[in-house]
C-alpha cells in the first residue's frame, strides 16, 4: 500500500486544494491531508476547524483521511508510514520554494520521504488561501474559489470579526 501525505495550512481549503486532493487520490492507495498546526501563526480558522472543513469536503473520497500535526513533516511521515509528500504547484515561483523544502525533507528523512509535485489545474492556478481571505476581508465574492459550505464559514468568520 502506498501512503501519501498532503501537508498544508488549508486556511481555508480552496478548489485548488481539492483539485490536488482528487487527483492524488487516484494515484495513491491512501492520502492523508495533514493540516499544519503552526503555533507561530495566527490562522483565520483553528486546526480543528480546518480538519473539520476538509473532512466535510472530502467525505466522498474513501481513500482520503484528514489529520493535523505540528512539528516536522518528516516526523509525521515516519509515524504514519508515509513515504510520499504531495505538493501542488501554481507557478514557477512555487517550484523554487517547494523544491528546496522537498530536498530538505529528503535529506532529513535519510531518503525515506519523496515529494511528488502536481501542477494545479489551469482554472485554479490563480487561487490561494491568502487571496481568498483578502477578497473576503473586503466583502468580495469568493464563491468561485471555495465550496459553498466553506464560503459560508469564511463569510461568518469575517462578519464576526467586523462587528
Amino acid at each position: 500500500m502506498i501512503r501519501a501525505i498532503y501537508p498544508g495550512s488549508f486556511d481555508p481549503v480552496t478548489y485548488g486544494h481539492l483539485d490536488v486532493i482528487k487527483r492524488a487520490a487516484k494515484m495513491f492507495d491512501e492520502i492523508t491531508v495533514c493540516v499544519l498546526d503552526n503555533k507561530a501563526k495566527t490562522p483565520l480558522f483553528s486546526a480543528d476547524e480546518r480538519v473539520k472543513m476538509l473532512q466535510d469536503v472530502t467525505s466522498d473520497m474513501p481513500n482520503v483521511r484528514v489529520d493535523s500535526f505540528s512539528g516536522l513533516l518528516i516526523d509525521y511521515a515516519a509515524r504514519t508510514g508515509a513515504h510520499v509528500s504531495i505538493r501542488g504547484l501554481r507557478a514557477v515561483t512555487d517550484f523554487e520554494y517547494e523544491l528546496q523544502i522537498a530536498q530538505t525533507n529528503k535529506q532529513l528523512s535519510h531518503g525515506s520521504l519523496d515529494t511528488v509535485f502536481l501542477a494545479t489545474s489551469h482554472e485554479y492556478s490563480y487561487l490561494s488561501s491568502s487571496a481568498v481571505k483578502e477578497i473576503a476581508t473586503f466583502g468580495g465574492d469568493i464563491s468561485e474559489c471555495v465550496p459553498d459550505h466553506i464560503r459560508k464559514l469564511v463569510e461568518e468568520k469575517y462578519a464576526y470579526e467586523h462587528q
